[in-house]
């Protein structure tokens, strides 16, 4: 693949511990999260945590490898051949991790970023609500202060981790601060008195995460659980458009390894099936399947690694977005179009249990919803374009000089302004 020849020797050693993680998954659990046997598997974390795989990107200070989101990516890649469960909740730690981890005091560090990146506390973001969808700015869960206490008041709904999450990263309104955007705040919620689970959700995949919808009753938090302590009140807005590079990096990356768990399947399939006396990937509405699968793939590879660069090199925030929000879109849709192929030329078989293809094809859906519909990453990529191309004059070659009529001003109607 194409990532195979640029990776350094570090970066290998790393994807070789990842792909041993990967490999040692009892076959079992993944069934049995399939089939919600299994509602949240802590020995997943906890494995993980054993390896000193969680938190990959934190300093080591805390637990962490101090790696670059570039070797992040070629983790997550690893992980996606899985589905989409267990990255996920791998995924939480390096999202909720995030938070923590750029907003947190010290001693949120100490109480909960240390355990998480052992695999010793399970974390959950609860960001969606009921009536909210992608409108984050719509909000009502509130939060209301009495000296050092805040009260809690709302619900959030599809939290991966509802069932069997030890904290929750939850966004509510401080009443009094304002607007909703000035009274924004990102609050650390331990699972207890007035926190509520009142529905896991039957998913037609992703199963087995324990996603729900949680219901929050005067829950108390004390000030030290508000992201940030007392700086941290109203910084909510701020902490949400940092968690979205993680939320949507961690998305790409593991879609590009289910489109590739899927692929090898469906290739070697066709390498041993054969029809009308040939192997079918003789075929060209086979073969062609698979080229334009790899083409894909390594596209989605390719701007991967640029979106994770530019995060890594620290561009500015905007470019950050929307290459982020390109990658995003891309490598999920990357993998819907290669997981359908594998199907394909898998045939009838490819639609039984007898293939993982199907499970692939039902966790791939819903990559192109969560994190941000990649409806909305189309909203943010043209936003940050046109705010980068408008804001500075035209570089290099004039190309729109480059017309016979260019000079004929009165023919360039605009309309008003």
């Amino acid at each position: 693949m194409l990532t195979d020849r640029t990776l350094g020797p570090h970066v290998t050693a790393l994807r070789d511990e990842v792909r041993d993680f990967v490999a040692a998954i009892p076959r079992k659990l993944l069934l049995d999260m399939d089939a919600d046997l299994v509602r949240f598997p802590r020995e997943f974390l906890a494995e993980a945590g054993r390896r000193h795989l969680l938190g990959l990107r934190f300093a080591q200070r805390w637990g962490g490898r101090a790696l670059p989101w570039t070797t992040e990516m070629v983790a997550l890649e690893e992980l996606g051949v899985l589905g989409t469960s267990l990255p996920c909740l791998w995924s939480l730690v390096s999202i909720v991790g995030e938070a923590i981890h750029e907003f947190g005091t010290d001693e949120q560090k100490e109480r909960f970023l240390t355990p998480m990146l052992r695999g010793k506390l399970a974390v959950a973001e609860a960001l969606t609500e009921p009536r909210g969808g992608s409108d984050f700015f719509a909000a009502t869960t509130l939060a209301r202060r009495q000296g050092d206490t805040f009260f809690l008041s709302g619900q959030k709904r599809f939290v991966v981790g509802a069932e069997g999450a030890d904290v929750f990263l939850v966004y509510g309104r401080v009443a009094g601060l304002g607007d909703a955007k000035d009274a924004m705040t990102a609050f650390l919620v331990e699972r207890g008195e007035g926190v509520e689970v009142h529905h896991v959700y039957g998913l037609m995949g992703t199963r087995g995460g324990g996603t729900g919808r949680l219901v929050f009753k005067e829950a108390r938090v004390p000030l030290a659980n508000v992201l940030g302590g007392e700086a941290g009140l109203g910084r909510g807005t701020e902490v949400f458009h940092r968690m979205m590079v993680p939320e949507r990096l961690t998305s790409a990356g593991g879609a590009v390894g289910m489109g590739r768990a899927a692929m090898e399947i469906a290739a070697r399939y066709a390498d041993r099936r054969h029809a009308f006396g040939e192997k079918i990937r003789r075929f060209e509405g086979v073969s062609f399947k698979i080229a334009e699968s790899i083409t894909l793939l390594d596209a989605a590879r390719a701007l991967n690694h640029g979106a994770a660069r530019a995060a890594d090199l620290g561009e500015a925030p905007g470019t950050v977005r929307r290459l982020v929000s390109e990658a995003k879109k891309f490598a999920t849709e990357a993998a819907w179009t290669v997981v359908n192929h594998a199907m394909q030329i898998l045939g009838g078989i490819g639609y039984t249990n007898i293939y993982p293809v199907e499970r692939l094809l039902r966790d791939t859906r819903l990559i192109t919803i969560w994190t941000g519909t990649n409806e909305i990453m189309n909203l943010v990529i043209q936003h940050e374009y046109y705010r980068e191309l408008l804001q500075q004059p035209p570089m290099g070659r004039q190309v729109e000089a480059d017309a016979a009529g260019a000079e004929l001003p009165d023919e360039k109607v605009y309309g008003t302004e």
